[in-house]
């Protein structure tokens, strides 16, 4: 019986079309399918944390080819989603829809009213007992504040009637979690459908902050060093109860 043994310069080329499939693929499923994000900020507190690594589902909302050929969800209220920051769409925030378009909107002494209802949200997170007059009494147009952006704040007053806050079509409402830390929807604006990229699916690895050991904030330096500590030590700094959990 022969035997056939392949020569070595043979097998190069089956090797170089394996990688090259699986890099199509990668790049494939990044560009579709889900996409890989990192929480910086604690406005999302306590839904999402600082160190959180999450997997993005980008086909939730369609967007692209993919809506001629598969159903897809509209975007609710109380969804988290990730999206292209509407004043620099370089960034990715990651807020929850409060108002879709049409809702008419106000906070009164920090609790959320939908078109006349107050909004159940078990999912608020609140750090101060200090309340404030611009962020917990929700539309305010007679009270510029630091932090809000200008043209907003022109727009929002074309858009309140009866103390309320009308959604225009094709637009969001969005907020953290951590109401008194963050920067949201009260101070820059709604979030354009075209801008959301897709919804928080899975926590697929948490690590400990540099605010679980620090109250100042991390410069660059800081955050590098942070990152090398935690891929020496993933045993030691994966917080595990909250690795692989699913984001609602």
């Amino acid at each position: 019986m022969d035997v056939v043994h392949p020569h070595a310069h043979s097998t190069w080329p089956g090797a170089a079309q394996a990688l090259l499939t699986t890099v199509i693929i990668a790049i494939f499923v990044v560009t579709f399918v889900v996409q890989a994000f990192q929480i910086p900020s604690p406005s999302m507190e306590n839904t999402l944390l600082v160190g959180d690594y999450l997997l993005v589902d980008k086909l939730r909302y369609g967007g692209g080819f993919f809506d001629e050929i598969m159903p897809y969800h509209k975007v609710q209220r109380g969804d988290i989603v990730v999206f292209h920051y509407p004043i620099d769409p370089t960034q990715h925030f990651v807020k929850r829809v409060i108002g879709v378009p049409g809702d008419r909107l106000r906070l009164i002494n920090r609790t959320v009213y939908v078109n006349g209802a107050a909004l159940d949200e078990p999912y608020v997170h609140y750090i101060s007992s200090q309340r404030d007059a611009f962020r917990d009494n929700f539309p305010q147009t007679n009270l510029p504040v630091p932090g809000l952006e200008g043209r907003w704040w022109l727009q929002m007053r074309k858009l309140v009637e009866d103390g309320q806050l009308i959604v225009p079509e094709g637009y969001y409402f969005v907020m953290g979690d951590n109401r008194d830390d963050s920067q949201d929807s009260r101070y820059w604006g709604f979030v354009p459908r075209e801008n959301i990229v897709g919804r928080p699916l899975l926590i697929y690895w948490s690590v400990k902050s540099n605010n679980d050991d620090m109250t100042s904030t991390p410069t660059p330096g800081d955050r590098l060093l942070h990152l090398a500590y935690a891929v020496t030590h993933v045993v030691q700094v994966t917080r595990w109860n909250r690795t692989l959990r699913l984001v609602y």
